[in-house]
């Protein structure tokens, strides 16, 4: 019994797992359906300039019936392999070309009921399986948002060429066809061509609505996310995985951590923090990286292994030494600084073998003495305490 139960959820899932693929074959297969007519045609009148406009007969005539859908037929052809890699973008297009297909079809005095049909069955899948194409890879989606507004200017292109006297301004020549073209995409309509005719003014109403909506999805999908990026860095940080070398990693926001970047700075040299929540107290020219600093993963986002020295200079004595045995496990050349709150955790913190232990409460204990007994402070002696206090 639960064999029997468990197979139809198998299938159920199974089928959305590929459902991508086979919506992407049947608009692979919808895309040659529809150049089918146009290739019969082109090697009867060829590919020249006059064979197109001869033509615009046979696409007029046919207009309502389906024969324009020979041109939306190169987009599904090509948005297809979009969408078997889960393209949004391609989504985007294939869904409004298929509503744009069933309007006209709708439309029609002279249906063709099954490519109709066909057309609804897709539509249906799109929207029902929409959640599988989710990618919105910023090079993808650059790649599709080019092919497309090319496709689109083709279609504007050749469909003028097709129909040039259909136009108050017969359209013979390909400047005349694209300057047409981009006028009619752009809504600009400067009103010296415009279309005379049923068929020719349906086909503008299809090329500003291709037009507008694949120029606002190319914006949406590649513009925007940059952008966003862009405001996401100047608005909260600098919180990327960084690319640097020779600079010091500070773990903490304390004092002593904000001083020793300042002093770090003011000798040129460069500084990422590594913290656990944001916040306005990092000055603006340290790049910051968000995360746990006692995971590799984070000291790796701030290049750890390229660093001069990996510095834990939190107020918690436990956590700094953790942060020392994650930065041991990088194998790079970096130097371990660990800072010692609690003098009890000395000799505890010594056991991670830091390359050097700052004590900065048994170092200040140790000055004021030296100040007080009358012991000679020197700048040589400062630095024998402070290596005293190594490993």
């Amino acid at each position: 019994m639960q064999l029997s139960l468990l197979n139809p959820i198998r299938l159920t899932t199974r089928f959305r797992q590929y459902s991508h693929l086979l919506i992407a074959a049947g608009v692979l297969v919808m895309g040659f359906i529809q150049l089918g007519s146009l290739w019969n045609d082109l090697r009867t009148s060829g590919l020249s300039i006059a064979g197109l406009q001869n033509l615009s007969s046979i696409l007029v005539s046919g207009l309502l019936s389906g024969a324009h859908r020979t041109v939306s037929g190169v987009f599904m052809v090509i948005m297809s392999i979009g969408l078997a890699l889960r393209s949004r973008l391609a989504w985007v297009v294939v869904t409004l070309l298929m509503a744009i297909n069933i309007a006209f079809w709708l439309a029609a005095s002279d249906t063709h009921f099954l490519l109709g049909l066909l057309e609804l069955v897709l539509l249906a899948a799109l929207y029902l399986f929409r959640a599988q194409f989710n990618h919105t890879s910023v090079a993808a989606a650059s790649i599709f948002s080019v092919g497309s507004l090319v496709l689109v200017t083709a279609y504007g292109v050749l469909g003028s060429l097709m129909m040039g006297t259909q136009f108050s301004k017969p359209i013979a020549d390909l400047g005349t066809a694209f300057y047409f073209t981009i006028v009619t995409m752009s809504t600009v309509g400067y009103g010296d061509i415009y279309p005379t005719t049923p068929g020719a003014r349906l086909y503008v109403i299809s090329l500003i609505i291709l037009g507008l909506t694949v120029f606002a999805t190319a914006v949406s999908t590649v513009l925007l996310p940059f952008l966003q990026n862009r405001v996401h860095n100047f608005l909260v940080g600098k919180e990327r995985t960084m690319k640097m070398s020779g600079h010091y990693i500070i773990v903490s926001r304390s004092n002593l951590a904000l001083n020793t970047c300042r002093e770090l700075h003011q000798r040129g040299k460069s500084v990422i923090f590594i913290l656990d929540t944001k916040g306005d107290d990092i000055p603006d020219e340290a790049d910051v990286v968000i995360g746990n600093p006692t995971d590799i993963d984070t000291l790796k986002d701030a290049s750890g292994a390229t660093a001069e020295a990996i510095m834990a200079l939190g107020e918690d004595d436990a956590t700094n030494a953790f942060v020392v045995l994650a930065a041991k496990e990088l194998d790079g050349t970096a130097r371990t600084v660990v800072a010692v709150n609690n003098t009890r955790n000395l000799e505890k913190v010594r056991r991670v073998q830091p390359d050097i232990v700052f004590a900065p409460t048994i170092l200040g204990s140790e000055l004021l003495a030296m100040a007080l007994t009358g012991e000679e402070v020197s700048d040589k002696n400062l630095v024998d305490r402070l290596i005293n206090t190594q490993k």
